[in-house]
């Protein structure tokens, strides 16, 4: 007989491991499903963190081990695998097999089917995260969390009084740009066509902004540095003249991406990220998003974990009605 979880808890960044503390808190039989060897998600690649309340200065490696350590002395179940995708009895072979012989399924279990395996449970908290989407130049892995930076509230009071870049022309982008210019000494706004994309609104507060200058129709070619970014290469897509930017620090915004592509048919999506409200509830009962993965208005740290909370909240309601 398979063991057949209260929750499993897909992803073991900030959400996943808050998810997995509370869940543990609540005796609930739990796994936490990772994909890689380390846990922590994303924060792994900051190199600090001085927005988490009462750790000012952590260095993001270490925060996501405090996590993970916290998850480990409750007595929490890791297992490193790669889900393929989710089904409920429902919808799935086993229970169509149940049904065709005249026996019930187990009422609401969900199946998570991964690469190595599969696992059963009462209860799913989706928290996969989303991923920054890159720009692919030469230098930017190299120096990810060294200078280059993909969240401007996380990292900017690191560049007071610096130059810095922001790459990107929608809202994002000049939110950022427009963020930054209230403490950086100088930014530059890299856009590659000749208008922007955000919202008028934003536009207009972007050019008031003395100390931010748009490079139009530019394309960043290289960044480079000796173990911090220190220049950027870029090239003028129409005059195709490169020419290098003295910068500190550049903040690349042109898109993110949820990691939610596999669960796509089993819960409402929007922009592909999943529906779900503070509750963390999704489209379909008993599963629940928490963290980057849902639609949500801010992406930190500290979000991340209180959707953890709030998904193990709403799981136990759900677990008390069955």
């Amino acid at each position: 007989m398979e063991r057949l979880y209260d929750m499993i808890i897909i992803g073991s960044g900030p959400a996943g491991l808050a998810a997995a503390i509370y869940a543990q808190r609540a005796r609930l039989d739990t796994l936490v499903i990772e994909k890689e060897m380390v846990s922590g998600g994303q924060v792994l690649m900051t190199y600090e963190v001085d927005n988490y309340p009462g750790m000012p200065g952590m260095n993001g490696f270490d925060l996501g081990t405090k996590f993970r350590e916290h998850a480990d002395k409750l007595g929490a179940v890791f297992v490193t695998d790669e889900v393929k995708r989710v089904e409920t009895d429902e919808e799935s072979q086993e229970g169509e097999l149940l049904r065709a012989a005249e026996l019930s399924p187990l009422s609401g279990r969900k199946a998570v089917i991964c690469e190595n395996g599969r696992y059963y449970g009462k209860t799913v908290v989706i928290a996969t995260g989303a991923r920054h989407q890159n720009l692919g130049a030469p230098g930017e892995a190299e120096l990810t969390g060294m200078g280059v930076s993909y969240c401007a509230t996380c990292d900017g009071a690191f560049f007071r009084n610096r130059t810095v870049a922001v790459v990107g022309g929608g809202d994002v982008a000049l939110e950022d740009a427009i963020f930054l210019a209230r403490s950086c000494e100088k930014v530059y706004l890299i856009h590659r066509r000749d208008e922007l994309r955000g919202a008028k609104s934003l536009q207009e507060t972007v050019f008031k902004q003395d100390n931010i200058e748009i490079l139009w129709d530019t394309v960043v070619e290289e960044i480079t540095g000796e173990g911090r970014v220190e220049r950027l290469r870029i090239k003028n897509k129409k005059t195709l003249k490169e020419r290098e930017l003295s910068v500190q620090g550049v903040f690349i915004a042109v898109g993110i991406v949820p990691n939610s592509q596999r669960f796509e048919g089993l819960v409402d999506m929007e922009k592909g990220y999943i529906k779900a409200g503070e509750d963390g509830r999704t489209s379909a009962p008993g599963i629940f998003a928490a963290g980057d993965v849902r639609t949500k208005p801010l992406r930190q740290i500290v979000t991340a974990a209180a959707d953890g909370a709030n998904a193990v909240i709403s799981a136990e309601r759900y677990l008390m009605g069955q």
